[in-house]
């Protein structure tokens, strides 16, 4: 017979106010991700002593890994809610409760959901994008990338903003200017684009100052973590090559 699920959530009512611990228990169900216990919970939020208690906030929207939106802390790590199974969790700590807390390193909302808008700002201190009007044509001929490129490209396309890698990144904190692995591996990724290209010097210029590259500790928590796989430290180590460049061709003057 399977043990019921047990849930320890980290509970906050308001950003002005103190956390709390909440312990919950529900009849087990197989094949249950931690968000399919979340809505189980919301049908019924009592806890274990017997209190009926508001029901827990949190934030989802694919359930496919895809959005990013239902990242929170699980068992101590960073990941996506909807792709962490119950049976996997009850498995790796047989008889403990699964630990439920808000992602570390963003102002807590309620509850487990926070605001991750200083990512937003880091792309668009970055200029994490492609321009589209210009003086290049990109509307009768499409710029031609080779597979390699592409196959290479793809893998830093796939960040879906989940916050995970500056979760754990000891030097992403509210007391920090440091942008963080997920912008800069943003910057490789638009610096790679046939259009984006154009671009590279103002992004460059944009992670050389207070707050970008040099920042980086080299601490490797940020791959380790990704529910993506992407090779964040890969993208690190290349920009550190571009930022080199840059420098050479702004000491000598021969621009972007």
């Amino acid at each position: 017979m399977q043990p019921s699920i047990r849930l320890r959530i980290r509970r906050q009512d308001r950003p002005d106010l103190a956390p709390y611990w909440q312990e919950f228990s529900l009849p087990y169900q197989p094949d249950y991700n931690v968000l399919s216990a979340l809505m189980a919970l919301r049908e019924a939020p009592v806890t274990t002593d017997g209190r009926r208690v508001d029901p827990v906030t949190w934030e989802h929207n694919c359930m496919e890994e895809v959005c990013g939106a239902c990242a929170m802390l699980i068992n101590g790590r960073p990941r996506p809610a909807c792709s962490a199974l119950v049976d996997r969790l009850l498995e790796e700590s047989p008889g403990a409760p699964i630990v439920l807390e808000p992602l570390p390193k963003f102002p807590v909302v309620r509850d487990l959901l926070v605001d991750r808008s200083r990512i937003d700002a880091g792309l668009r201190q970055v200029r994490a994008w492609v321009r589209i009007d210009g003086a290049w044509d990109i509307h009768e001929r499409a710029p031609r990338i080779s597979p390699a490129d592409w196959a290479a490209n793809y893998l830093y396309s796939r960040c879906m903003g989940c916050g995970c890698c500056m979760a754990a990144c000891p030097q992403f904190h509210p007391e920090s200017a440091f942008v963080g692995p997920a912008p800069l591996a943003q910057v490789r990724l638009m610096n790679a684009h046939p259009t984006g290209r154009y671009d590279k010097a103002e992004r460059l210029h944009a992670i050389m100052g207070e707050g970008g590259l040099s920042d980086c500790g080299n601490a490797q928590n940020c791959v380790r973590v990704c529910p993506k796989e992407i090779p964040l430290t890969t993208a690190i180590g290349e920009l550190g090559r571009q930022v080199t460049v840059q420098m050479l061709k702004d000491l000598f003057g021969s621009g972007g």
